[in-house]
């Protein structure tokens, strides 16, 4: 079964409070993450893992009825969280997933704290949900 394991980010001063983190602190997050995803790919569990660009780089894109589809900045400022990074893993149970995410949300951050920042599980289907 696959998984999405999806990182979500607090907004914080900007667009993440990454920002404002020591060197030594950013680099001991990148440190566990390049461990953490070297970890995954050892084990076979890892399909792919990206982070992503900050906010104020996103765009919301819909269709219109002319040619060209409306582009808008996005996600909205009033949102609390956004989409930092994602993992697709491959496992045998939920689980699985859960025990993987739960590793992924104590990344240290600030003092070497874990960040405990929420990660969102959905399994990745392989088709169309059953219909009655």
């Amino acid at each position: 079964m696959r998984y999405m394991l999806m990182m979500h980010a607090p907004r914080g001063n900007g667009d993440w409070g990454v920002m404002n983190w020591k060197p030594e602190e950013l680099k001991a997050h990148i440190e566990f993450m390049t461990t953490f995803n070297k970890a995954l790919k050892a084990s076979g569990q890892l399909v792919g893992a990206e982070g992503l660009a900050m906010p104020s780089d996103a765009r919301i894109v819909r269709a219109t009825s002319g040619a060209a589809p409306a582009v808008t900045d996005g996600p909205y400022p009033e949102a609390k969280e956004f989409l930092a990074g994602y993992w697709i893993v491959d496992v045998g149970s939920p689980e699985e997933a859960y025990e993987i995410a739960g590793r992924a949300s104590a990344a240290p951050g600030p003092g070497g704290t874990p960040l405990n920042m929420p990660i969102e599980v959905r399994q990745v289907m392989s088709g169309p949900p059953p219909v009655d």
